[in-house]
């Protein structure tokens, strides 16, 4: 059963920082629009960084497994060149 390998990337696939940043990025984005939500609507201040928190680390986390389950499913680099 090769369905489940390991968690590990590959050399070549781990080493590109874009889809990380990407990932940081709209984690950002997001958890400032619940900042900035929260805000206006007026809750305490624990509310607001325990929301803005919560958001970021599910949205990056949510992504972040999205993205490397994407680049281990892509990853062509452990196989021999006669079956690509």
């Amino acid at each position: 059963m090769n369905r489940f390998r390991s968690t590990k990337l590959c050399r070549k696939c781990s080493s590109p920082a874009l889809p990380f940043f990407v990932v940081f990025f709209v984690a950002g984005v997001s958890a400032y629009l619940t900042w900035l939500t929260l805000t206006y609507s007026g809750v305490g201040k624990i509310e607001l960084i325990a929301g803005s928190v919560g958001v970021f680390l599910a949205v990056g986390a949510t992504l972040l497994h999205y993205v490397v389950s994407c680049m281990k499913r892509h990853c062509r680099h452990d196989q021999a060149p006669e079956h690509r």
